[in-house]
């Protein structure tokens, strides 16, 4: 059984950015974590050229592909269209997913 990463990255333009930020972390992650399919998630700033707006990656991970699957089918199709009733094209998401195929930690030497 693998591991899933579920990324969305997201270009958000200027004018809504703050307000975007908000609803991500007060609204949109937890609804998403609440719907029991995954375990955590990570939002990050992505550091890039950009040719206009901000851009954010969030990951979330779940425990299975059958997880993962029963979200696209169950519950981001209702989360997909109340991000787009709130931000319309203010916003513009990539998602991809990606299986974990091993995991590589180290201890920071001081």
């Amino acid at each position: 059984m693998s591991e899933i990463v579920y990324n969305v990255t997201v270009n958000v333009s200027d004018e809504i950015h703050d307000e975007w930020v908000d609803w991500m972390r007060d609204v949109h992650i937890p609804e998403v974590l609440g719907t029991g399919m995954f375990v955590s998630a990570r939002f990050m700033r992505v550091h890039a050229l950009e040719q206009g707006g901000k851009t954010y990656a969030t990951a979330y991970t779940a425990e299975s592909m059958e997880r993962y699957e029963r979200y696209l089918k169950e519950f981001a199709p209702a989360l997909r269209a109340k991000t787009e009733a709130a931000f319309g094209d203010h916003v513009h998401a990539f998602r991809t997913m990606l299986e974990v195929l091993a995991s590589y930690e180290t201890r920071a030497k001081a």
